[in-house]
């Protein structure tokens, strides 16, 4: 099921272009990587789900319903939305600000706690938001955006202040959420965190979408090398160098060979290590990484 669908959107500002033609539906219980330059269009397709703009042109869809009409306006309750940038009024309480938002979204107030336990601020929910710290004040962003339950979550660089392991406990939280059927789309610019925590990469680039696949596929069907390492047991012998003749390969040193190939070659290498008497101790995989495939396609303008 479709949750969030864009049919031939265009969003123009004055005579400025900021989405052009755009395309594409996100299935429920996705957790979405919308990444791209500055300027790319990333905040205006957020405020278009947001509801606080409109399309141009082309008609987009939150739920089944067009979030334009004005008869759909319960559909933003269903929402939650992180902003890239958090404030909060700092002569209120942790607990305050719960209760305050709560009232704006007409949701039940008795789990708020809950919600700051969740996050982690159990323990100073009482105390006022200036002594808060940066990381401290994201996460009550985050309860803030857990509000109602939320068949969608609208994350804006949603790890921004948060220590490593806040990090850790905050994608946590994602899955759970995901293994609940909330849909959740992440705008961020640290590819390299969210690579493996993502279903699908939605790369946007001056107003297209330029991809709206998985990781996966994108990696197998993009021609870009990856390297195999064979640590192995015994020193390479010469009659294993003379075998190795049709690979491209090199010896970092006497007990490790790397393979230089496409994905698809992949299995083929690994087969052929053992078929010709390689003892091998360990296997190391350099995929490619998310910001590689994202430079890729941004610089070869390719749409897939």
């Amino acid at each position: 099921m479709s949750v969030l669908e864009f049919n031939n959107v265009t969003k123009f500002y004055d005579k400025k272009m900021a989405l052009n033609n755009i395309s594409l539906n996100v299935d429920i219980g996705n957790i979405i990587a919308l990444v791209g330059h500055n300027g790319a269009g990333k905040t205006t397709l957020i405020k278009l789900l947001l509801g606080l703009i409109y399309p141009t042109k082309g008609h987009l869809k939150v739920l089944g319903l067009n979030i334009a009409n004005p008869s759909n306006k319960n559909i933003k309750k269903k929402i939650g939305f992180l902003p890239e940038t958090v404030t909060f009024k700092n002569n209120m309480s942790g607990i305050e600000v719960l209760n305050f938002f709560s009232r704006l979204k007409n949701t039940d107030q008795f789990n708020n706690m809950k919600l700051l336990e969740k996050v982690g601020l159990a323990e100073v929910s009482k105390q006022n938001i200036k002594t808060y710290s940066k990381g401290m004040i994201q996460r009550l962003g985050l309860a803030q955006a857990l509000l109602g339950t939320p068949r969608i979550l609208l994350l804006d660089e949603p790890t921004n202040g948060l220590d490593p392991i806040l990090r850790l406990q905050f994608y946590d939280i994602l899955s759970d959420l995901r293994e609940r059927g909330v849909t959740i789309l992440i705008s961020s610019h640290a590819l390299s965190e969210i690579e493996n925590k993502v279903d699908k990469i939605i790369i946007i680039n001056k107003g297209k979408i330029i991809t709206n696949r998985s990781l996966s596929y994108l990696r197998q069907n993009t021609n870009i090398p990856i390297y195999l390492r064979f640590k192995i047991k015994k020193q390479v012998s010469n009659s294993i160098v003379t075998k190795l003749a049709n690979y491209q390969y090199k010896l970092i040193n006497k007990r490790t060979i790397e393979f230089k190939c496409f994905p698809k070659e992949k299995i083929n290498i690994i087969k052929t290590a053992f078929k010709i008497g390689l003892e091998v101790d360990d296997l190391e995989i350099e995929s490619t990484s998310m910001s590689t495939l994202y430079k890729y396609y941004i610089d070869e303008r390719k749409v897939i």
